[in-house]
C-alpha cells in the first residue's frame, strides 16, 4: 500500500488554496508565476465582467458549475459576496470563473504528480 508523503500533502493543499503556490514549494518557481498569473488573470476578468460565483442549487448542474468555481481556492471564498447578474456579459465572466477554477484543479493535479515523482 502507498501512501503520500507530507510532502505531497501540502503541496496539493497549497495548489488549491493559492494557485502556483503547490509548484512554488516544489521549486518550480517559473511555472508557479505562471499558473499563478493565469488563473488570477481569469478569475479576474470573470469578475470584470460580472461574473457570478455559482452556489449550488439543488441540481446537478449546479452542483458541477459550483464544483468548477470553487476549485479556485481562496480568491473564490475572499470574492463570494459578488453576486452582479445585471450585465449582459455575465455568462461570459462566469464562464471565466469557472475555467479559472477547472484550471486550478488540473494544476493540483500536475503538483500531485510532480510531488510524487510521477513527472520531472
Amino acid at each position: 500500500m502507498h501512501f503520500m508523503r507530507s510532502r505531497t500533502i501540502v503541496s496539493v493543499v497549497l495548489a488549491y488554496l493559492i494557485p502556483g503556490a503547490g509548484h512554488f514549494m516544489l521549486g518550480r518557481r517559473a511555472r508557479a508565476i505562471a499558473y499563478c498569473i493565469i488563473v488570477v488573470a481569469l478569475f479576474a476578468i470573470g469578475l470584470a465582467v460580472d461574473g457570478r460565483l455559482d452556489t449550488p442549487r439543488g441540481d446537478l448542474l449546479s452542483l458541477l458549475c459550483t464544483f468548477a468555481s470553487v476549485g479556485n481556492g481562496l480568491i473564490y471564498f475572499i470574492s463570494h459576496g459578488h453576486e452582479n447578474i445585471r450585465s449582459a456579459t455575465f455568462e461570459y465572466g462566469t464562464n471565466f470563473i469557472r475555467t479559472a477554477g477547472l484550471m486550478n484543479l488540473l494544476l493540483m493535479l500536475d503538483a500531485f504528480d510532480i510531488a510524487e515523482g510521477r513527472k520531472p
